[in-house]
């Protein structure tokens, strides 16, 4: 009873700070995006890598249409759940097109290929893009048979990039890699952070001297070169940055938990569960972690803004998430030469994304500190 009477009163606190609230449902609504992932995608293939070279860097709400030029059979349709985790294979090739007719069995399409007028068309033989086509049917002629089987218009709504793939498709995917980037590198800082920050207050002496000059060593690196040479151990890859960036951000956390530990130990109730023969560890897990959850949910909170940038950071160099998987931070890398051109969407829409992201976590960090009272928090039983 008394855990929920405490937490209902820090989320009392927590919705006076309306900065945070929003903070907080911007981050929900990051989340159930990257959930649903493919579902909500215009482009649902596989990384949203559909590449249409003509078609690159279109700007905003660009809208073209298409000529499915061939269909691969061998193709078929995912479960529901494949589908929003890993996409849905294409099933056909299209090339965007200007305008097309049917003359005399054959199709006579003129390709986009920017601001200049196609007068050279390419011509295909109708019944091998629509065997159906030639073919009497109930549902109309030849030619709106065609239309309807074969071409399709599609609305760009964010523009395309360099290679022709669709911007808002790729902006949608890299949520999930930048959240589960933040999600597991905080788990990881945590899990190492909390037990060896808990052992160094705790026990003290020499176990404290060796474990803080272990985390003075580390925190004298800077964090991204730190990163970078965990990726070299490693290997470049996805899984890879969740160690890397774990790795590189748990000192922060030993900090704050060792000097927590060391002002609780000596309380009342520390003192009552060693007279009571409690062990060590259930002393430390069970009465004095507890107690000190606030500041680490703060820690966490900021932890987790910093393990998104430096995600971002090493994707821009290179050592973070590989093509083609979409990461913000190789899309700027791919496009931040277009900067002082006409094309600085390209690379400021995901900057904006990266900065929106973080500053929600921030935002959030700031409302749990308020919340929990950590400046002037005491401890209770």
């Amino acid at each position: 009873m008394s855990n929920t009477t405490q937490s209902a009163k820090v989320w009392k606190k927590f919705k006076r700070n309306t900065l945070a609230l929003i903070g907080l449902f911007f981050i929900i609504l990051m989340v159930l995006v990257g959930v649903l992932g493919y579902l909500i995608t215009p482009d649902q293939t596989p990384y949203a890598n559909t590449q249409q070279l003509q078609i690159g860097k279109e700007k905003p709400s660009s809208k073209f249409k298409f000529l499915i030029v061939q269909r691969y059979n061998n193709v078929k349709d995912v479960s529901f759940f494949n589908k929003m985790l890993y996409g849905q294979p294409a099933k056909f090739k299209s090339v965007p097109i200007t305008s097309y007719k049917i003359v005399n069995g054959e199709v006579h399409a003129y390709e986009y290929i920017g601001e200049e007028k196609n007068t050279n068309p390419t011509i295909y033989k109708l019944k091998d893009l629509c065997n159906s086509c030639t073919l009497p049917s109930k549902l109309g002629n030849a030619t709106t048979l065609f239309e309807k089987r074969n071409v399709y218009e599609q609305t760009f709504w964010l523009g395309t990039d360099i290679y022709g793939r669709d911007l808002l498709s790729r902006l949608i995917l890299a949520v999930r890699v930048s959240l589960s980037v933040g999600l597991m590198a905080v788990l990881i800082s945590m899990f190492i952070g909390v037990g060896l920050g808990a052992i160094a207050g705790y026990f003290g002496g020499k176990i404290d001297a060796a474990i803080s000059w272990f985390m003075n060593v580390i925190w004298s690196l800077p964090s991204l070169l730190l990163v970078i040479a965990i990726s070299f151990a490693l290997g470049k890859g996805f899984w890879q940055i969740f160690i890397a960036v774990g790795l590189s951000t748990w000192v922060d956390v030993a900090r704050l938990v060792r000097g927590q530990v060391m002002a609780l130990k000596q309380v009342e109730f520390v003192e009552a569960a060693k007279a009571l023969g409690f062990s060590n560890s259930r002393t430390i897990i069970k009465h004095i972690l507890p107690n000190i959850a606030g500041p680490i949910l703060v820690v966490g909170s900021a932890n987790f803004a910093s393990a998104i940038l430096l995600e971002t950071g090493l994707s821009f160099l290179g050592f973070g998430a590989q093509p083609p998987m979409p990461s913000w931070g190789t899309m700027i890398k791919e496009h931040y030469g277009y900067i002082i051109m006409d094309a600085a969407y390209l690379a400021i829409l995901p900057g904006l994304a990266i900065m929106l992201t973080v500053y929600a976590f921030n935002l959030i960090a700031i409302g749990l500190r308020d919340a929990f009272d950590v400046k002037g928090q005491n401890a209770s039983v």
